[in-house]
């Protein structure tokens, strides 16, 4: 049993919040809001990153608007249980370079929020083969083979 006292269950679920908001409006603009939900010391991991701190964090999402058109997060369900979060969210963008037509990335985030309930650790959960690979031209041809290939 949780001897959290309400308080404490509310700055938890504050924080939570805090975090879907930020990535439901996340614009170039936002970005400097990244130290009202990341701690100083913040460590981030996806399936092409993983790097420590907030300039480094700031710049991984930077680059983001640089490499697609119109990106932005749909937060689809969240739970929390203590310091930990999970959260699942459709990330929508345009390929600059290939296709206009949006894509949709579906992925999770495992989080964890220090006392003062910053995010402390940020783990993205997505498939890059299947979400982002196989609609690139060429090299998604060539990702469907192997995906079949490995079914057979």
């Amino acid at each position: 049993m949780s001897r959290d006292t309400p308080q404490k269950l509310e700055n938890q679920q504050q924080a939570l919040l805090r975090l879907v908001a930020f990535f439901e409006t996340l614009s170039t603009v936002n970005l400097e809001l990244i130290p009202l939900v990341y701690a100083q010391d913040a460590w981030f991991k996806d399936p092409f990153n993983e790097v420590t701190g907030l300039p480094a964090i700031k710049q991984l999402f930077a680059h983001m608007f640089v490499q697609v058109d119109g990106p932005r997060f749909v937060v689809t369900h969240h739970m929390r249980q203590d310091d930990s979060a999970f959260l699942t969210w459709d990330f929508y963008f345009r390929m600059k370079r290939f296709s206009a037509a949006e894509q949709c990335i579906r992925g999770a985030t495992h989080c964890r929020f220090d006392s003062e309930g910053y995010v402390i650790y940020h783990r993205d959960y997505w498939d890059a083969a299947e979400e982002l690979y196989e609609k690139l031209p060429v090299l998604g041809g060539f990702m469907r083979i192997l995906k079949r290939a490995a079914r057979k």
